[in-house]
């Protein structure tokens, strides 16, 4: 599994502000499907007070999806690079958390660490790990020798993902895709900074030579539905089409597409049909 997409954690510095506009990102980006939520539910489903890291939590998306699978759900440790990311996630989670406690932590993935006990209190232990569409930003290896060390012994690691509308296949996609490139040039942009570094390998190869080798992939397939205003504020939301990335030339851009889009639209719809992939991994035995 490759999953090149545009999320939000651990970025190099300089490109703070690809998502930085996080009620927007919140609005626009796709939720996580309800069987992959299921999913990572079965996994907690036996655990008196199941606890969950998110890796890349951005607006918190996975924990929302999975306290409406897991109401049992005790604990969220929320993990971020962006602040603007991590009020996003505590405006949208603090409603829904019932007795759920949560905590959010601005950090870059590979080099988080739980806070220390306090006196009489024992190290918080994770019973699930979850990455979501964020993964290829980090440093893999990094951040899976970080689980091994703070999972519990039982535990579960997800990376999942879909791809973006810039990988995905589809007319509207192409015509969508050379379009931006008139305006910015052939290469994906990964912000104002640089290029999309892509993956260096599948994230299957870094699973099998870490503690977490013992993975399964599930494959959820799904068509999504978009307006041409939906698709239009997705890309405002992305490292390869932000607005900063136009510059005085971005009302231009959004004209046009939008034109484009509305002729390309059968009955107002733009489909797209994407297969979301989990990989569950855990460590044999369940031994740390």
């Amino acid at each position: 599994m490759t999953c090149p997409d545009d999320p939000f954690p651990d970025l190099p510095a300089g490109k703070e502000e690809l998502f930085a506009a996080a009620a927007e990102y919140d609005r626009y980006r796709p939720g996580v499907p309800t069987e992959a939520a299921e999913l990572l539910a079965d996994t907690l489903r036996d655990l008196p007070d199941p606890t969950l890291l998110d890796l890349g939590t951005g607006t918190g998306q996975v924990p929302r999806v999975l306290l409406k699978a897991l109401p049992s759900l005790a604990h969220i440790e929320a993990v971020d690079w962006s602040r603007p990311m991590l009020d996003q996630a505590r405006a949208a989670l603090t409603p829904v958390l019932g007795n759920c406690t949560l905590s959010l932590v601005q950090t870059s993935a590979d080099v988080y660490a739980p806070l220390a006990p306090l006196p009489g209190e024992e190290w918080w232990t994770p019973d699930l790990i979850t990455c979501c569409r964020a993964y290829h930003w980090m440093s893999g290896p990094d951040v899976l020798a970080m689980a091994h060390r703070i999972a519990a012994p039982e535990a579960t690691l997800a990376i999942m993902g879909d791809g973006s509308l810039w990988t995905h296949e589809a007319d509207w996609t192409r015509a969508l895709r050379d379009l931006i490139q008139q305006y910015l040039g052939p290469g994906r942009r990964a912000g104002v900074l640089s290029d999309y570094p892509k993956p260096v390998r599948p994230f299957q190869e870094d699973l099998a030579d870490s503690a977490w080798r013992d993975v399964t992939e599930h494959r959820f397939p799904l068509t999504r539905s978009w307006t041409p205003e939906g698709v239009l504020g997705y890309l405002r939301t992305t490292s390869f089409a932000g607005a900063g990335l136009f510059a005085e030339r971005h009302a231009a851009f959004e004209d046009e597409a939008r034109a484009l889009l509305g002729k390309l639209a059968a009955g107002g719809s733009l489909l797209e049909d994407v297969v979301f992939t989990v990989l569950l991994a855990r460590r044999p035995g369940g031994a740390r």
